[in-house]
């Protein structure tokens, strides 16, 4: 789960939006999370990718095993064996409902989103 919360943070951090993270782990085998992400565009795609690639390999040690969609910018997958990164523009996203087709997975809380703002920030 480290990698694919480490994958969702990053996604966050690089104004992904609707960042989900699902346990595919009692649906199939082959997986164990699917991260979801949103893009804006193109330039935020490969950013969102290729942070993503730098944390979690630089700084976690995993190896990326493939990546899709790059080149067409509109729905890049990063494949990491446990761990698949879907990131989408908003089109695609919408089109294949990923959530909706795999709505037996549970969401995973992102403990991040819960955190309150300390004074500092809200000042």
């Amino acid at each position: 789960m480290q990698l694919a919360l480490a994958a969702a943070r990053t996604a966050e951090d690089n104004r992904g939006q609707d960042v989900v993270v699902l346990d595919m782990r009692e649906i199939t085998p082959v997986f164990d999370y699917f991260v979801l992400v949103t893009g804006s565009s193109r330039r935020q795609l490969h950013a969102i990718s290729e942070e993503i690639d730098h944390c979690l390999e630089d700084e976690l040690g995993d190896k990326r095993m493939g990546i899709e969609g790059y080149r067409e910018s509109r729905w890049i997958l990063l494949d990491y064996g446990t761990v698949v990164i879907h990131i989408f523009d908003e089109e695609l996203r919408e089109f294949y409902a990923m959530e909706q087709f795999w709505n037996q997975a549970a969401r995973v809380p992102l403990p991040w989103q819960d955190e309150q703002p300390t004074d500092e920030e809200t000042q």
